[in-house]
């Protein structure tokens, strides 16, 4: 804090007294994690000939895994303190990893620590009943023959197909390392994005079409729905491109020279997807550009039709006024056809004047 801020508040105390309300109820909001009942391990030890895969009962039962010869898949659901730390513990993951595998909230990112390789990201999903896209953080970390993969909700996963290719004898998969099950669960998670945009893109299209029939207040509504969906996916997006470069950069010895190249093949679908993200933020912006000018052109062409029933009725209310007024002599005012006239020449005028109007194209 600057000197001169502390005499200001010793010339005026009310204005301390004031900061301090100001703190005490804007409180700063912390993430909590809520932990689950209980943590569910998953496990696939394998090779290009055989597979093993069982669920396992507690957490010293994914211990041996360390050194087995094959390569071994941890999947932990539900990340509880106690169980998470030891887990790190025992595989050797530096605390720093483990608080940012407990944190919310993170950005995309990866680090190398203990000889150990490690990134975190978030898990698209999009929601068909809300129309909205949940994300979920994920954490992976990448040993000599390890992969564990920390991730909250067992039921939003996008590895299933990643599971059912394990399952094939002599698939890529199988005969690769470790390092290329960590690229493939890394562009499981890119691919899925591309399905969340997808989803998207037909809301997009949607609010589109009901903008051009008929805007109305509930399409402004859906608009500004939209365009916090594509803030979540553009948080989520963007990181990606640091973390995919990060990991291209380490020159990690757990990356084998042969998968660097799948790497590169993600880092290019992570830009494809950071720039579609972009094209629909534009979209977005269209579209509410059209709304506007759609409720604009639908003011003025009520404000026309005002203006022109203005103009129509102005005749008849002038001539109106003038052979109202209190005169002992007035023209036709003594007439018998004098009214008939009057009433003629209201209607002739104004029908004189839409004539006239339709043929200068003014409606």
């Amino acid at each position: 804090m600057a000197p001169q801020k502390y005499f200001s508040y010793l010339l005026n105390p009310l204005e301390l007294l004031r900061t301090r309300k100001v703190l005490t109820v804007n409180k700063p909001v912390i993430a909590e994690r809520k932990e689950p009942e209980h943590t569910s391990i998953f496990v696939f030890d394998y090779n290009g000939a055989n597979i093993t895969f069982k669920k396992l009962n507690n957490v010293p039962e994914c211990f041996p895994y360390i050194d087995s010869p094959l390569v071994s898949w941890l999947n932990v659901d539900g990340l509880r303190k106690t169980d998470v730390e030891t887990i790190c513990g025992h595989y050797g993951i530096h605390y720093l990893i483990t608080e940012d595998i407990l944190s919310l909230g993170q950005r995309a990112k990866t680090d190398e620590i203990n000889g150990l390789l490690f990134c975190l990201l978030n898990m698209l999903y999009f929601n068909e009943q809300d129309s909205a896209v949940e994300f979920e953080q994920i954490s992976i970390v990448l040993g000599k023959n390890f992969v564990i993969s920390f991730q909250e909700d067992p039921d939003k996963d996008v590895f299933d197909p990643l599971r059912e290719r394990l399952k094939i004898n002599n698939s890529r998969l199988r005969q690769n390392g470790a390092d290329f099950l960590f690229y493939s669960l890394i562009d499981m998670i890119v691919d899925n994005y591309f399905v969340v945009m997808e989803k998207l893109g037909e809301k997009i299209e949607e609010l589109e079409e009901d903008i051009v029939r008929r805007p109305n207040t509930r399409s402004l509504a859906k608009i500004n729905m939209l365009r916090k969906e594509m803030i979540v996916l553009k948080r989520s997006v963007t990181p990606l491109r640091e973390m995919v470069n990060g990991i291209l950069k380490s020159e990690s010895e757990l990356i084998e020279v042969r998968t660097e190249k799948y790497f590169k093949d993600v880092y290019d679908h992570v830009l494809q997807a950071n720039d579609l993200a972009e094209n629909y933020r534009d979209m977005m912006m269209n579209l509410q550009d059209l709304y506007l000018s759609n409720v604009n052109l639908k003011m003025n062409e009520v404000m026309k039709v005002m203006a022109v029933v203005t103009c129509l009725l102005a005749p008849a209310t002038v001539i109106g006024g003038i052979f109202g007024m209190n005169f002992d002599v007035i023209p036709f005012a003594h007439e018998k056809i004098g009214f008939y006239s009057i009433v003629g020449l209201m209607v002739f005028i104004p029908l004189l004047m839409l004539y006239i109007f339709k043929r200068r194209g003014w409606f």
